[in-house]
């Protein structure tokens, strides 16, 4: 069964040849599946644990203490999202979620400033865990810094100077948080955990409790990303796509639901590029330029290069619950696109 990579970031760290050596994997990692297991990196397996056992916490809560921190009560998409309200490919995911993001004070609604100034606000927290606002923003903050560890071994790989994406991330990288939790399915009903789909942004990390679930199309077919102890599963965006005109390509990857009876647990970070960015497309050499087939873009979802109205575009798709309350005219004007979608081969979730 083919597997997939596992990087040691330990290479990167000791310079000289290991780092040409981890830089090799690295190109090769993003070129060939677009994911791949990180090691060496620093992060704890107690800490792991610790986020984990924080979803279950979390999702353990009464429904009126979740409901309490609903994201609809968000317009800047932040809080707890229930069972089938978050759609991939127009149909309901079977997860339910807590997402955070960046603390920050809400942008003052000003008629000219752009719909994604939304984006910007603080989270919800749970009254009921007063813990979960410290850990997960330090946690949240110890990822954002992984990444950027990995952004600038990218620009390496695209031969470009090692800060050649310092520029858009200059006042702290776009971050976001999710806890998940996936319910078991029966046999006889849909499989969707989450359905086939795209990162937007520059890099993914993902931390994943015993379980498998996680699917990673590949030439050959799906593949499962199955839980390695202590390793991160790292994935490419779509920015980073755009960014190299398509030499790195983000992969499509799904999650399907475990069994009838048996619960998984997940924690996924997102990193981009600062929300009032404009993603660079990086001058390549001939060698990387020739094997660079511009980025995939779906025409019904297209991907822009301004990093706010990329991310925002994406939160409208996702949570219609959330664009309709608070994002009216917005959805009105995009109702036919949003809930289109892709062809993507293979999209059968029978197992």
């Amino acid at each position: 069964m083919q597997q997939l990579p596992i990087l040691d970031l330990t290479k990167w760290h000791a310079g000289g040849d290991a780092r040409r050596a981890f830089l090799y994997e690295l190109g090769e990692a993003a070129r060939e599946t677009g994911f791949f297991y990180l090691t060496g990196h620093g992060i704890a397996v107690s800490q792991q644990t610790a986020i984990l056992d924080l979803a279950k916490q979390f999702f353990a809560l009464p429904e009126p203490s979740k409901l309490a921190v609903q994201m609809r009560h968000s317009p800047h998409f932040r809080g707890y999202t229930r069972l089938g309200d978050e759609l991939t490919l127009g149909k309901a995911d079977y997860r339910e979620q807590f997402d955070i993001m960046a603390e920050q004070p809400a942008r003052p609604g000003v008629a000219a400033a752009p719909a994604w100034y939304g984006l910007y606000g603080p989270n919800q927290w749970p009254a009921s865990l007063p813990q979960m606002r410290s850990q997960l923003l330090s946690w949240q903050q110890q990822l954002s810094e992984l990444t950027v560890t990995l952004l600038r071994a990218f620009a390496l790989v695209l031969q470009q100077p090692v800060s050649a994406f310092d520029h858009t991330i200059s006042q702290g990288p776009y971050q976001h948080l999710k806890l998940i939790r996936y319910p078991g399915q029966a046999s006889t009903t849909s499989k969707q955990g989450v359905g086939a789909h795209k990162d937007p942004g520059y890099l993914t990390l993902v931390l994943q409790d015993e379980h498998s679930g996680l699917e990673v199309l590949t030439e050959q077919g799906w593949i499962q990303a199955t839980p390695l102890p202590g390793a991160f599963v790292v994935n490419i965006g779509e920015l980073l796509e755009l960014a190299s005109n398509g030499y790195l390509r983000a992969t499509y990857h799904r999650v399907l639901s475990p069994p009838a009876g048996i619960e998984r647990y997940s924690c996924a970070f997102f990193m981009a590029a600062q929300l009032d960015a404009t993603v660079p497309l990086l001058p390549l050499p001939d060698e990387l330029a020739l094997r660079a087939k511009g980025p995939a873009s779906d025409p019904l979802n297209p991907l822009f290069y301004q990093v706010g109205q990329n991310v925002l575009k994406g939160r409208l798709r996702s949570h219609p619950d959330v664009a309709a309350l608070h994002y009216p005219d917005i959805t009105a004007a995009n109702s036919a696109a949003l809930p289109q979608s892709p062809i993507i081969p293979e999209l059968n979730y029978a197992v």
